[in-house]
């Protein structure tokens, strides 16, 4: 007959785990080989296997599941507390004894435990801390089921001194950071070890202790044995700064909050597209950002200033080719546009938030001090660009190996890098070049000491070169005599420029005429007479200025640029110095009223004149009716009135002067 696969007669109907009433091995004389007994109410029922290691197998998984469902009704519907947590102790006991190597003997306790405690709210602390003590030596080997890190979260938050935190989670955490492969997999993870390192934080060593747990994680050697950490552990501080800003970020781009991934979020593709940000502290703006209030602290410790970009699809293109996974979600922090074309908005910092940046921002510190986790911590960051790097990014400028300094340069092509932010002028720069200085000494100190890397500088960066040189910094003097000599620079009057700048400092002086000495063609060069043309450094000030021209002759400049500078009217001394000056570019800087007075009573050759976004007012604009030789003049975006327009427009006739005014 033919062969069914269906069960028939006895074993028609299945028969559950719950309903074995007894299981044993077969053991007396002549019984069949290899056979497992189970008692049901209606019967018995007999197992054979085809050798003893698989029938041993079969009974002790039975033996485990007839147990599991046991344990599970009874703490299901729990009575007495002091029953339930002997229950708990025994069901622990089990799955560390069970002969049976697989993951789910000691999940399904894990498992159990969590829906008591999901199902049961209203348990006191101490019968808390009382199941956390019992459930701990099945989480030595176990990374604990997501519900479960939930419960351990709101403990670390609401006790964060008790001792459970540091002696029972402390091992747990260890394991996560060691061992843990991908922290998108379970979220939940990483927020526990982010909740237990501020559970740390709020100790009364507070700081130290957290710098011992990072040490231990380290181990005591130079070099740490577990390749898991550092990754897993810059996963965590990324996440908890990104989590500061969560609140403005979810109301620009709709991600999912914390809250949501907990309660498992939304589809991706329900969603609007996500819009980058950057996270930076440059100096105030001028004119002032505009100020988003987050919370009612009227003078917070930190201000971030964020930039947004406008154009949402090809940021979303661009993020694409970043890593996946969950170590991936802090790089909505990371837009590097600078462009006139972003909108700037100052967050002020909740107390709470302040207090999370300011512990991941010190572990970020704590990594980079480690010479062996430097390298790969360099190439982690590389995407972030925050304020609390500053450090970080500064043992990365001091770091010899060039593995660790090359990723201070741009890492991916349109995306500016370390090196472009913090230089002057760049929007991270708050400290007047100095780092940005000492990262150019160290690329040039590595191999990167060639004529393309003073191409690039010549080409991308020689305003800060020249500003820092400017103000005696002997890196750059160097820079600006290494470009003289190997003739990066073509044109005749940025050559001037630069040696002017040199003649400006004392170190300066020296290095270049000890370079005329090697090079006597520069001498002849400037025998021919100062530049036609000259730009100065955006952020250089009034003494930069006065500095430069008093360095060399300028009697042949022609026109000068000071825009996006920070010259006041008081550059105004300098200026009325230039004899053949015809073009004059103040365009959004701080020359004001009192400067325009003095340059129209000395600059009367003066042609071209940018007023555009100065504070130059009625007052200071009816004085350049006595240039006559004006026949360009830009007063867009100034306090200029209608009617002094007008008036301009029959002292200076349009026909002669073309006048550009900006009224809203």
């Amino acid at each position: 007959g033919r062969c069914t696969s269906s069960p028939t007669g006895y074993m028609e109907t299945s028969l559950s785990y719950s309903s074995i009433e007894d299981l044993q091995l077969l053991s007396w004389d002549n019984a069949p080989k290899y056979c497992v007994q189970l008692s049901f109410p209606g019967g018995t029922v007999l197992l054979q296997a085809a050798n003893s290691y698989l029938r041993d197998q079969w009974f002790h998984s039975l033996q485990w599941k007839k147990k599991i469902y046991k344990y599970r009704k009874v703490l299901n519907n729990p009575s007495r507390w002091d029953v339930v947590l002997k229950e708990i102790r025994a069901l622990v006991d089990m799955a560390l004894t069970s002969p049976l190597q697989d993951e789910s003997i000691h999940q399904a306790p894990l498992h159990i435990i969590s829906t008591l405690l999901a199902e049961n709210s209203n348990l006191s602390t101490q019968d808390h801390e009382n199941i956390i003590v019992a459930i701990a030596p099945l989480l030595e080997n176990n990374h604990p089921p997501p519900d479960l890190c939930e419960f351990f979260c709101k403990h670390c938050r609401e006790r964060p001194r008790s001792m459970v935190v540091i002696e029972v989670f402390t091992p747990v955490v260890q394991r996560i950071l060691k061992h843990n492969m991908d922290f998108g997999k379970c979220p939940r993870l990483r927020l526990f070890t982010q909740e237990y390192i501020l559970a740390l934080n709020e100790l009364n060593a507070g700081m130290e202790v957290v710098k011992k747990f990072v040490h231990s994680m380290h181990g005591p050697t130079g070099q740490c044995p577990h390749p898991r950490v550092l990754p897993n552990l810059v996963a965590v501080c990324l996440a908890a700064i990104y989590s500061c800003y969560e609140e403005f970020i979810n109301s620009r781009d709709n991600s999912p909050s914390l809250k949501e991934i907990r309660n498992g979020c939304q589809q991706q593709n329900d969603r609007k597209p996500p819009m980058p940000l950057r996270l930076l502290r440059p100096e105030p703006p001028t004119p002032p950002a505009t100020l988003l209030p987050v919370s009612g602290n009227p003078s917070p410790p930190h201000e971030i200033l964020v930039e947004l970009e406008r154009n949402n699809n090809s940021a979303n293109a661009r993020r694409k080719g970043g890593p996946s996974g969950g170590d991936s979600e802090p790089n909505l922090i990371d837009c590097l546009l600078v462009s006139p074309a972003v909108n700037t908005l100052s967050i002020q910092l909740p107390a709470q938030a302040d207090r999370v940046l300011g512990c991941f921002a010190l572990i970020l510190k704590m990594l980079s001090d480690y010479d062996d986790w430097r390298p790969a911590l360099a190439s982690l960051l590389s995407h972030l660009h925050c304020r609390e790097l500053k450090y970080v990014i500064q043992r990365f400028a001091e770091d010899p190996r060039q593995e660790v300094h090359s990723c201070l340069l741009s890492v991916r092509s349109g995306k500016d890098g370390w090196f472009q932010l913090y230089s002057p002028g760049g929007v991270a720069c708050d400290d007047d070049g100095e780092l940005f200085a000492s990262m150019v000494h160290i690329l040039m100190g590595s191999c990167y000491k060639t004529k393309k890397f003073l191409l690039s500088l010549a080409e991308n960066k020689l305003g800060p070169c020249m500003l820092l040189a400017l103000r005696g910094n002997q890196t750059m003097v160097e820079i600006l005599c290494l470009m003289l000599e190997y003739n990066i620079i073509e044109n005749k009057d940025t050559q001037l420029q630069i040696i002017s700048t040199l003649e400006s400092t004392q170190v300066g002086l020296r290095m270049y005429e000890q370079l005329c000495d090697r090079q006597r063609e520069l001498k002849e060069l400037q025998r021919k007479g100062g530049p036609t043309r000259l730009t100065l450094p955006s952020k250089s000030t009034d003494a930069d200025l006065a500095r430069l021209l008093s360095s060399g002759s300028f009697g042949n400049l022609e026109n000068l640029s000071l825009a996006f500078t920070n010259v006041t009217s008081a550059c105004a001394e300098q200026l009325i110095k230039l004899p053949s000056l015809k073009q004059l570019n103040l365009w959004s800087t701080q020359f004001g009223d009192a400067g325009l007075r003095l340059l129209s009573e000395h600059l009367a050759c003066l042609q071209v004149l940018n007023l555009c976004e100065t504070p130059v007012t009625d007052a200071g604009l009816l004085a350049l009716s006595s240039m006559k030789s004006l026949c360009s003049l830009n007063m867009n975006s100034t306090k200029l009135t209608a009617d002094t327009y007008e008036d301009l427009k029959v002292i200076l006739p349009y026909n002669s002067c073309q006048m550009q005014m900006y009224t809203e």
